[in-house]
C-alpha cells in the first residue's frame, strides 16, 4: 500500500535527508520549500533513484496565504497524507538579549512557530477526513533548556514544544499521532544560516566532537513513522554522545 509524506523545508539539511530516507523505502513525497531549483533537483533525484512519485510545492511557511493556497490545491490523489513533517525552521543570530536583532526574532517566531501552525492547519482536514495521520514536529534541545544568548531561538522552540503537546491532546479524538523530535547539535546548513554566512563561526560550533548529521535525524523520523498504528513516540530528544543537553559538551 502506497504511503505519502509531506515535508516542509525539504531543500536541505534534515528535510532533504528525510525525503531521501522515506523515498528509499517506497514512500511518495510532497516536498516543499522556498527554492524551486533545489526542489526540482531533489524531485528528479528521488524519482530517478527510487521510482517514487514526487509533488513539489514552492512556498514560504511564513506566508499564511501561500501555505493555504498551495496545500489546499493539492490534487486528490495526493490528499491521503500519512505523515506531515514540520521541518522548516531556522536560528538567526547568537547575541545577548539586549543586543539581539528584532527582525531575527520575528523571523524565527514566524517560521518556527507560526509556520508550523499554518502548515498543520492546512494539512489537518485531509487527516481528519480519514481519522488517521502522523504529525512530526522538528524541535530542538533548545526547546527543553535555555542557553546563553539563545533567547529568541530558545523561545521559538519552547513554543513549538508546547504546541506539540497541545496538538497531541486536541487531536486524540481524531486518532492523529503527534511526535516532537528534539535534536542536539547537528552539522547541516543550520549554523551557517545562524551566523549569516560566516563559515568560520559556523565551523567552530562543531570543533572537537562528532555531531549529529542529517541522516541520523532522518533515521529517527522514519523509525517513529514506521511503528504500529497503536504506538506513538510523543517526545524524543537525541544528541551526540559528546553532548548532554543544550549547554554541556565534551570536546577533545
Amino acid at each position: 500500500m502506497e504511503k505519502t509524506i509531506l515535508i516542509t523545508g525539504a531543500t536541505s539539511g534534515f528535510g532533504k535527508a528525510i525525503a531521501e530516507k522515506f523515498a528509499a523505502n517506497g514512500w511518495n513525497c510532497i516536498i516543499t520549500g522556498r527554492r524551486k531549483e533545489r526542489l526540482d533537483a531533489l524531485s528528479t533525484e528521488l524519482t530517478q533513484q527510487y521510482g517514487v512519485k514526487i509533488l513539489s510545492l514552492v512556498f514560504d511557511v511564513q506566508n499564511r496565504e501561500a501555505v493555504f493556497k498551495a496545500i489546499g490545491s493539492i490534487p486528490g490523489e495526493w490528499q491521503t497524507i500519512d505523515v506531515l513533517v514540520n521541518n522548516a525552521g531556522l536560528a538567526l543570530g547568537r547575541d545577548s538579549f539586549e543586543n539581539a536583532d528584532l527582525t531575527d526574532w520575528e523571523t524565527m517566531l514566524d517560521t518556527n512557530v507560526k509556520g508550523v501552525m499554518y502548515v498543520t492547519k492546512a494539512v489537518l482536514p485531509y487527516m481528519i477526513k480519514r481519522k488517521k495521520g502522523h504529525i512530526i514536529n522538528m524541535g530542538s534541545v533548545a526547546g527543553k533548556l535555555v542557553y546563553k544568548e539563545g533567547n529568541g531561538y530558545c523561545a521559538s522552540k519552547h513554543a513549538l514544544d508546547a504546541l506539540s503537546k497541545s496538538m497531541r491532546i486536541d487531536l486524540l479524538p481524531q486518532r492523529i499521532k503527534v511526535t516532537a523530535i528534539h535534536p542536539g547539535a547537528a552539522e547541516t546548513e543550520f549554523s551557517l544560516v545562524r551566523f549569516k554566512g560566516d563559515e568560520g563561526k559556523a565551523k567552530q560550533i562543531y570543533d572537537g566532537f562528532t555531531p549529529l548529521y542529517a541522516n541520523d535525524i532522518a533515521d529517527v523520523a522514519y523509525y517513529c513513522a514506521s511503528l504500529p498504528e497503536n504506538i506513538c513516540i510523543n517526545d524524543l530528544s537525541l544528541s551526540s554522545v559528546s553532548q548532554a543537553d543544550g549547554i554541556y559538551f565534551y570536546k577533545e
